[in-house]
């Protein structure tokens, strides 16, 4: 079974507890929490898919990080990863919580690509503006990609928008190759 699937269903079965225990809002935060703490963290990465570090190194480490800051239900799933030799795909399974999450409660996943990171002013319009589109709540997934120029692409679902500058210029040669044929 890949990372992804087992990332799946790790996140499934920590949401269907939560919800049992009306704990679901609160962990959804933990996970927010943990994956954003993972990403950020090269020394964090390394020390989760390190096979050389033992695993009570990894444990002693986040405990030391999360404990304080998260629930009992996210302590004991961190337990459970380290138990079944799963701790590499935490950050995964705290994503797909988030994802699944979402979904239940009719939250979209705006996934906004542009040349550089989004100001928290932009970020505000853009989340206002998927709000406007879609008359559902919305999350923004910001995703940094320099060959598009400028401008930017916003994807909800199945439904794009592609205002970027790479695109704009892709079209102006395709007018041009065209009026050349015609000519």
């Amino acid at each position: 079974m890949n990372g992804s699937r087992a990332a799946i269903r790790y996140a499934k079965a920590i949401l269907s507890f939560a919800l049992e225990q009306q704990k679901e809002v609160e962990v959804n935060e933990d996970m927010l929490l943990v994956a954003n703490t993972i990403q950020e963290s090269k020394e964090l990465q390394l020390l989760l898919s390190s096979p050389v570090l033992k695993t009570e190194l990894k444990k002693s480490a986040l405990k030391e990080i999360f404990a304080s800051k998260t629930s009992a239900l996210t302590i004991g799933l961190i337990n459970l990863l380290i138990d079944n030799k799963r701790l590499p795909i935490l950050g995964e399974v705290a994503k797909k919580y988030t994802l699944i999450y979402d979904s239940l409660k009719g939250i979209e996943v705006a996934k906004v690509t542009t040349a550089i990171p989004l100001t928290e002013e932009l970020n505000q319009q853009v989340l206002q503006k998927v709000i406007e589109i879609t008359g559902k709540q919305a999350t923004i997934e910001s995703i940094i990609n320099p060959d598009i120029i400028g401008g930017f692409i916003l994807r909800i679902g199945d439904i794009q928008y592609d205002a970027s500058v790479s695109n704009k210029l892709r079209v102006l040669k395709r007018q041009f190759e065209n009026e050349s044929f015609s000519s």
